[in-house]
């Protein structure tokens, strides 16, 4: 498999083709995302991209604009289509310095996604981290439904997730069938497990579940940070076009490994917006949408 190495200052990253994904970041040598090995498959879609939707469309199945689509099942235990179509694509090399680079693909036309999207994906470390993009832009004559998000599994030190703190600026969270985990409701965290707006130990509580309601500083970024007991971090921020938070503890029956990171996926609309219109970017012909994060020791 095809990869990219780049550094600066005290961090170095590898970068896949495949799915333009991010495989290593470290910073002094310690992981700040959960790695996969070189030149194998990609488990649990560490380090993706997911797009043109994140997350899942329920059933495969979509209405827009008023006609039909079936998008192929790749989560078979839950009968759903998951995380997009560009995961699995090897990616093109559209630059690569020492300390950045730039993959592309095209997305379409695709069984049940008649549309044509080209999709850049760009990294950059800096001497405070990692900032990362993706940027879609609609070659299509129609109108085309899309969504984003990045999927690293942060890891903020060597103790056990339990024993994490971890610092979530989202007041509300989007309860979710336990069988498929399809959108039910928003709900406040106020008074829930899930409220983590003020640090504190994610202990044995499990997430997989997507928050809102977040809190924007006026430069316009949101923050995660997770910390280590003993005295490592590792952060999250992104900008407002994702107004959503794909949390999951990476809970594993065994003998998968359980919880080996923090899986932190800020997304630009929630789980099943296909089929919902939640947040949904209707992307017109000729239009591009672009969005961005980073990643950093804290």
């Amino acid at each position: 498999m095809t990869e990219y190495r780049i550094s600066a200052g005290e961090y170095t990253a590898t970068i896949t083709a495949r799915g333009a994904a991010l495989r290593e970041l470290r910073h002094r040598e310690r992981d700040l995302i959960v790695p996969f090995p070189e030149g194998g498959p990609i488990p649990d879609y560490r380090g993706i991209i997911a797009a043109p939707w994140p997350n899942r469309i329920a059933d495969g199945k979509y209405t827009f604009r008023g006609a039909d689509y079936r998008v192929p099942v790749n989560e078979v235990e839950r009968d759903c289509a998951l995380h997009g179509l560009v995961f699995p694509l090897d990616w093109t090399l559209q630059e690569h310095s020492g300390s950045a680079v730039v993959l592309a693909c095209s997305v379409g036309p695709a069984p049940g996604y008649p549309f044509l999207l080209k999709v850049t994906a760009s990294y950059r470390l800096e001497a405070d981290g990692l900032h990362a993009g993706v940027t879609a832009t609609n070659f299509s004559a129609d109108t085309a439904p899309y969504g984003v998000c990045p999927h690293p599994y942060l890891v903020a030190g060597p103790a056990p997730l339990d024993e994490w703190t971890l610092e979530v600026p989202a007041g509300e969270f989007l309860d979710v069938t336990p069988d498929r985990l399809l959108p039910l409701a928003v709900r406040a965290v106020d008074g829930h497990e899930f409220d983590f707006r003020a640090p504190r130990s994610i202990g044995a509580t499990k997430i997989d579940h997507a928050f809102t309601g977040i809190t924007f500083s006026d430069a316009g970024r949101a923050q995660l940070v997770a910390r280590d007991p003993g005295g490592t971090g590792v952060g999250m921020a992104w900008d407002r076009t994702c107004q959503w938070l794909q949390i999951h503890t990476a809970d594993k029956q065994p003998p998968a490994p359980n919880r080996l990171g923090l899986a932190v996926e800020p997304m630009t609309c929630p789980p099943d917006a296909f089929n919902s219109g939640a947040d949904l970017i209707r992307l017109d012909p000729g239009a591009t949408h672009e969005a961005s994060w980073s990643i950093f020791a804290a």
